[in-house]
C-alpha cells in the first residue's frame, strides 16, 4: 500500500501561480510513475501530468506550457508548479501513483480555485 499526502491548493486569481506537493509513504519501492489528476464538478477525473522515476514528464494538452511536474526521488515527493492559471483550471487536484503489477493509488485531493 502507498499513502499519499497532498498540500498546496487554494484560491488564486487568473494568471497567478500555485505549487502542489504530494509525499508518498509506505510501499514506495515499487513506484513506477507519479502524477497529478484533476476533477471538476460534473466531469471525470483526468491525469494532467505524470513523471517517471527517470524524470520523463508528460502533460495533457490543456496544461502544456503552463504546468511543470517534478519529483524528488529521495523524498518520494512529486510537485506540480502551476503558472498562468485560468478559471477552467478550477478543480480538485489528486496526486496519483502507478506502482508495480498495475497498482494505482490516489490522494485525498486538494481544491484549486482560480477566480476570473
Amino acid at each position: 500500500q502507498v499513502q499519499l499526502v497532498e498540500s498546496g491548493g487554494g484560491l488564486v486569481q487568473a494568471g497567478g501561480s500555485l505549487r502542489l506537493s504530494c509525499a508518498a509513504s509506505g510501499s514506495v519501492f515499487g513506484i513506477i510513475s507519479m502524477g497529478w489528476g484533476r476533477q471538476a464538478p460534473g466531469n471525470q477525473r483526468d491525469l494532467v501530468a505524470t513523471i517517471t522515476k527517470s524524470n520523463t514528464a508528460a502533460y495533457a494538452d490543456s496544461v502544456k506550457g503552463r504546468f511543470t511536474i517534478s519529483r524528488d526521488n529521495a523524498k518520494n515527493t512529486v510537485y506540480l508548479q502551476m503558472d498562468s492559471l485560468k478559471p477552467e483550471d478550477t478543480a480538485v487536484y489528486y496526486c496519483n501513483v502507478l506502482g508495480s503489477y498495475g497498482s494505482q493509488y490516489w490522494g485525498q485531493g486538494t481544491q484549486v480555485t482560480v477566480s476570473s
